[in-house]
């Protein structure tokens, strides 16, 4: 648990009083998010905000990892300390930091050009589909300090559904799948001030708990499993709750400056990042089905382009007014600020159901 506090605080902090710094630079780089002239009107007033800021939250959090370790390495129980990062560290954390990278490139590319076409949607898919390959062999076929490894074989909602073992060229699929679909969830949330980082916080929140309550019931500790029944069959789920704890405080920190009126962006740099994440931990903590509902927010969104695509495409007529759903609700004349809570709270109900899915299965298999 210490670890935990470390990480949180440590991100938290960094996160609060280097964002002011990264504004600071981006704006003096001229680095403005271009605004997109088919977009709401409302919208032109943003032009020139400075974007990229998710470098500041992914920074964070890889530091708050090291201080955060540096703590775990001190426990004196030697069930848990680790004298190295160990796979699952370097797994969510390399996804983070790629997944940032792709999207740094394409906000680079936007601000370079002074217009909203950064990566084509080819090259941002490509990119992600690299970063999500490299790292699913590493989680399937590059065991870890118990010679588990990070991800399984088999597909999971609460923990592994044994009939639903796809084998390893199969889970690295899934894997990609995961990976690609939270990114471009998180990716398209993000359009209005502070909703994507709240949602986000509701979500990285979520896999602090997760990971935290399968460190306490956690198979690897000798202790538990020798006199329960019941224990989770995942690989470091105390890092994986520092990680997720971390990078939640740090993005605590980011919504300071990027709530309404935002005076940074995450951009792409944060969106692809935090998706990344996001898809790791799912797949990490063994609940790859049940990050469909915990992210229900991003879901909902991700679907409701993906109806607007179709119906467009079959009837020639929209469904929306705009997609991503956020615009329909701003052309409907929702104030932006009204919109956020909103989705925020349905952001927060997806996430109590799916943490109350998770505790009620520990419940009925120990009842």
């Amino acid at each position: 648990m210490r670890a935990v506090i470390v990480a949180a605080a440590v991100a938290f902090i960094i996160s609060l009083f280097g964002t002011p710094v990264a504004i600071r630079v981006f704006t003096a780089l001229k680095a403005g998010q271009p605004i997109r002239t088919l977009g709401p009107a409302t919208h032109q007033g943003k032009k020139g905000t400075p974007t990229m800021g998710g470098v500041a939250f992914i920074v964070a959090t890889v530091f708050a990892y090291v201080a955060g370790h540096i703590a775990l390495t001190t426990l004196p129980d030697r069930q848990i300390a680790q004298e190295s990062p160990t796979m699952t560290a370097l797994v969510l954390l390399g996804l983070f930091v790629f997944c940032g990278v792709v999207g740094f490139l394409d906000d680079f590319l936007k601000v370079r050009r002074r217009n909203s076409d950064g990566l084509s949607a080819k090259g941002k898919l490509l990119g992600q589909l690299i970063v999500g390959g490299a790292f699913a062999i590493v989680a399937l076929y590059v065991p870890s300090t118990n010679g588990e490894t990070v991800a399984s074989e088999s597909i999971s909602f609460i923990r592994d559904i044994s009939w639903l073992d796809v084998g390893k060229i199969g889970s690295v699929l899934v894997f990609v799948f995961v990976i690609m679909a939270m990114s471009n969830g998180v990716n398209l949330t993000d359009g209005l001030d502070g909703l994507a980082t709240g949602a986000s916080i509701l979500v990285l929140g979520a896999y602090a708990l997760i990971g935290f309550w399968q460190y306490r019931h956690w198979c690897g500790d000798s202790d538990y499993a020798r006199v329960n029944d019941y224990c989770y069959q995942v690989r470091d789920p105390l890092e994986i709750a520092m990680i997720a704890a971390a990078a939640a405080a740090a993005c605590v920190g980011f919504l300071w400056w990027n709530t309404s009126p935002a005076r940074i962006f995450m951009g792409d740099t944060g969106a692809l990042g935090l998706g990344g994440l996001i898809g790791g931990l799912a797949v990490a903590t063994r609940t790859t089905l049940l990050s469909v509902i915990i992210g229900g927010l991003f879901v909902i969104i991700t679907m409701s382009v993906v109806i607007q695509i179709i119906s467009f495409k079959t009837t020639g007529k929209r469904v929306f007014r705009m997609s991503p759903l956020q615009h329909h609700f701003e052309l409907a004349g929702w104030s932006e600020v009204n919109i956020v809570v909103r989705f925020w709270i349905v952001a927060g109900i997806c996430v109590a159901i799916g943490l109350g899915l998770f505790y009620s299965d520990f419940l009925a298999v120990m009842g």
